[in-house]
């Protein structure tokens, strides 16, 4: 048995402090764990108000260009918009189905007052 004044064997301080000094310094701290990206999760409000733009543009264009075909994409983008939790998706869908029905009867007053 070794005495409490023995080191035992393999550790001598010395050689510890030597050891110590050859390690390099540390490093950097490491990167923060990777996140998702935000994207919107079903029942949550997107960011953007994509599909709302489009239907109110469908709009627009439906009173004056083919009411029936831009009027029903303008409702259907507009429903679509709702449904992903874009706020102005509800109004989008009712300014196009509003628009739809001016432009049909402005085209058929157009149409009525080039045969007279």
């Amino acid at each position: 048995m070794t005495s409490p004044q023995d080191q035992p064997p393999g550790d001598d301080p010395s050689r510890r402090e030597a050891q110590w000094a050859q390690q390099p310094p540390p490093g950097p701290p490491p990167p923060p764990p990777y996140e998702q990206a935000p994207y919107a999760q079903p029942g949550q409000k997107s960011a953007g108000q994509l599909l709302s733009i489009i239907a109110f543009v469908c709009a627009a264009i439906s009173l004056l260009f083919i009411p029936i075909l831009f009027g029903l994409a303008g409702i259907g983008l507009g429903i679509a918009g709702h449904t992903r939790g874009e706020t102005l998706g509800k109004w989008a869908a009712v300014t196009s189905g509003v628009a739809m029905i001016l432009g049909m009867v402005i085209g058929y007053i157009v149409v009525a007052n080039m045969n007279t």
